[in-house]
C-alpha cells in the first residue's frame, strides 16, 4: 500500500495529459473541417495541395521513419499514381463514369507491382542502407526518363492535360471545396490506420528491425517480409497522393516523378519530425508557407533560402520542429520538479 500510493498523482496527471491531447487532436480536425467556412476556392485548393502533399510525405515516413532505411525514390511512386490516374482516364476511353475511379485504382496498383518487384529484389538481395538508397535514387531518375521520352503515352515534357475529377458513385468532385474533404477524410483515414497500426505489436516489430535488425531476425520475425510489406504500402499510399493530385489540377508533368520531387519530400519529412507521422503534414505545410512568402518578393531567392533553411533545420532542429514539444515538456516536468 506504502508503495502505490505515490502513484496515483502520477497516474492522475498522464490521464489529464493524454485527455488534453486529444482535446487537441479534436478541435484541429474541427479547424480543417469547418476551414471552407470562412476561407475562398484559392485558400481551399492551396490546403488541399498541402495535405496531399503532406499524405505523400507521411508515405514516405511510415517506411523511412518506422525502419530507418531512406528511400530517395519516393517521388517514383508518386509519379506512377499520377500517371497511371492520367493515361487510364483519359487514353483508354473508358466510360467517363468509371474513368477516374478506375484510374486512381490503377495507379495505385502500378506504382505497389513496381514497389514489390523492386523491393523484392533489393530487401531480399540483402541491400541496406546508403545502397538502397542509391538504387531508389536510380530509379527515380530512370522513371522521368520514361515520362519524357515516351511521349505517345506520357505526353513527354508537356505531360498529360485534361485529366477529369475523380468521380465516385455518380458524385463528381469537381468543387474545391469537395476535393478538399475528401483529402482531408482521406489523409486522416490513412493517417489514424498508421498510428493505430505502428503502435502495436507490428510498430513493436518494426521499431526492433530499425534497431537491429539482425536481433530481430534472431528473435524469429521474418524482417525482409515485415520491411517489403512497409515498403509495398508506402508506395501504395504516395500513388494515392499522386491520384488524388492530379484529379485537383488536372494535369499530370514530369516533374511530379522526378529527382526534385524525391528531394523536396525528404525536406518534409526532416522538418517536420522523422518518424512522428504527424510531422510530415506540419513540415509540408511549414515549407510551403515560406515558399509562398518568399516568391512572393523574388522567385530567385525561394532555391537559395530553402537550401539555408534546410541546413539549419538539420543543425539546430534535427529531430524536427515536433522536437520543440518534447523540449517544452521537459523543460515544464524539470520547471514542476524544482517548484
Amino acid at each position: 500500500m506504502t508503495d502505490q500510493a505515490p502513484a496515483l498523482p502520477a497516474t492522475k496527471a498522464v490521464s489529464g495529459a493524454r485527455a488534453a491531447k486529444w482535446l487537441l487532436v479534436a478541435l484541429g480536425v474541427i479547424f480543417l473541417v469547418a476551414y471552407p467556412a470562412w476561407n475562398d476556392a484559392y485558400s481551399v485548393a492551396s490546403l488541399r495541395d498541402v495535405l496531399i502533399f503532406g499524405l505523400f510525405a507521411l508515405s514516405l515516413d511510415y517506411f523511412w521513419g518506422k525502419t530507418g532505411i531512406l528511400s530517395f525514390g519516393h517521388a517514383t511512386f508518386f509519379g506512377l499514381g499520377a500517371y497511371g490516374m492520367g493515361v487510364i482516364s483519359i487514353k483508354l476511353g473508358l466510360d467517363p463514369a468509371n474513368a477516374s475511379l478506375l484510374g486512381l485504382l490503377g495507379g495505385i496498383l502500378l506504382a505497389m507491382l513496381v514497389a514489390l518487384v523492386v523491393g523484392y529484389f533489393l530487401i531480399f538481395g540483402g541491400v541496406r542502407g546508403a545502397y538502397l538508397t542509391i538504387v531508389t535514387l536510380a530509379l527515380t531518375l530512370i522513371a522521368q526518363h520514361i515520362a519524357i521520352g515516351w511521349s505517345d503515352v506520357t505526353g513527354g515534357d508537356s505531360g498529360l492535360i485534361g485529366v477529369p475529377p475523380l468521380t465516385v458513385a455518380g458524385f463528381v468532385f469537381f468543387d474545391p471545396v469537395h476535393q478538399y474533404l475528401l483529402v482531408l477524410a482521406v489523409a486522416l483515414t490513412i493517417l489514424g490506420g498508421l498510428w493505430w497500426i505502428c503502435r502495436g505489436r507490428y510498430g513493436r516489430i518494426l521499431a526492433a528491425i530499425e534497431d537491429n535488425e539482425l536481433k530481430a531476425r534472431t528473435l524469429g520475425h521474418n524482417t525482409p517480409l515485415h520491411l517489403l510489406v512497409v515498403f509495398v504500402a508506402s508506395a501504395g499510399i504516395a500513388a494515392l497522393a499522386g491520384a488524388l493530385y492530379v484529379t485537383g489540377t488536372g494535369f499530370v508533368a514530369p516533374d511530379m516523378i522526378g529527382l526534385m520531387l524525391s528531394t523536396e519530400v525528404i525536406m518534409w519529412v526532416a522538418v517536420g519530425g522523422r518518424g512522428t507521422l504527424i510531422g510530415p503534414f506540419i513540415g509540408a505545410f511549414v515549407v510551403w508557407r515560406l515558399q509562398q512568402e518568399i516568391s512572393s518578393l523574388d522567385t530567385r531567392l525561394w532555391p537559395l533560402f530553402i537550401g539555408l533553411f534546410f541546413i539549419a533545420m538539420v543543425f539546430l532542429f534535427p529531430n524536427g520542429v515536433l522536437s520543440l514539444v518534447e523540449r517544452a515538456k521537459e523543460l515544464s516536468r524539470r520547471w514542476r520538479g524544482a517548484a
